[in-house]
């Protein structure tokens, strides 16, 4: 999920622009209050880390997305563009956990270089909530102050998450648990069932016909709770689909 910021192709989900956060550049800037995330209105997925799947998993489907580098997501749809938890107000729906991935927003830590080794502090300079001269300051002369040290130490945490959810994800991998998905709903009133695909899930065939090294690996690591969260978080998909349609309805 870390990016080069400088002339990059794709930026993750959410961000437009990212330029290196510093007090030459942006000595005045403050950091204004979130009071809405309207910018997340478009979208019925939002990457999670395996950090976040026990709370996760009680609240949105966990499924996985396609391509060579599969990565964890929580369903907030089940049709493109869609978010179902974002109200007209643009106020998420109280009692719902935000992903992590939406709380750090505008915020990020990505490499200036291709070549670079090492992470900067970064921020999405077309979002209004940093601006010069509001909010609560980012630098106190030269010296960050305790708002961005709280931002650096909270994206931090993300990419030490984001670490060990790849790990997961390539003990996945080699274990060739991932399938395609498909989820098929009927509902009175539907002239023919609703057909869900374009992700990824773990097979529960193969993963009750791991070799008992390969169970106990996974036991032992701890990857195997969060195999079963995900699973157990699959049941949700009937529950989404019922708030799509009283949002249709409505």
């Amino acid at each position: 999920m870390a990016s080069t910021p400088a002339n990059a192709q794709t930026l993750p989900l959410f961000y437009k622009s990212l330029a290196p956060l510093s007090s030459q550049l942006h000595p005045t800037h403050g950091l204004k209050p979130r009071d809405n995330l309207a910018f997340t209105r478009n979208t019925h997925a939002v990457p999670v880390t395996v950090d976040e799947f026990a709370l996760v998993q009680r609240h949105y489907p966990i499924v996985f997305g396609l391509g060579d580098n599969p990565a964890p997501l929580a369903l907030i749809g089940l049709n493109e563009g869609q978010n179902l938890y974002l109200g007209a107000d643009d106020q998420w729906e109280k009692g719902q956990y935000v992903p992590a991935f939406i709380r750090r927003y505008p915020f990020m830590l990505a490499r200036l270089t291709p070549e670079s080794d090492d992470l900067s502090l970064c921020f999405d300079d077309t979002d209004p909530q940093l601006a010069a001269g509001e909010g609560e300051a980012l630098f106190n002369g030269t010296e960050p102050t305790d708002v961005t040290k709280n931002v650096l130490a909270f994206c931090e945490q993300f990419e030490q998450a984001v670490f060990r959810t790849r790990s997961f994800m390539e003990e996945l991998s080699k274990l060739d648990l991932l399938m395609d998905g498909e989820v098929t709903i009927q509902r009175e009133g539907l002239a023919e069932p609703a057909v869900y695909r374009g992700f990824r899930m773990v097979s529960e065939e193969k993963l009750q016909g791991l070799r008992g090294d390969q169970a106990r690996k996974l036991v032992q690591s701890g990857l195997l709770g969060l195999v079963y969260a995900h699973l157990f978080s699959l049941s949700l998909i009937s529950g989404l689909f019922e708030k799509q349609m009283a949002a249709a309805n409505a």
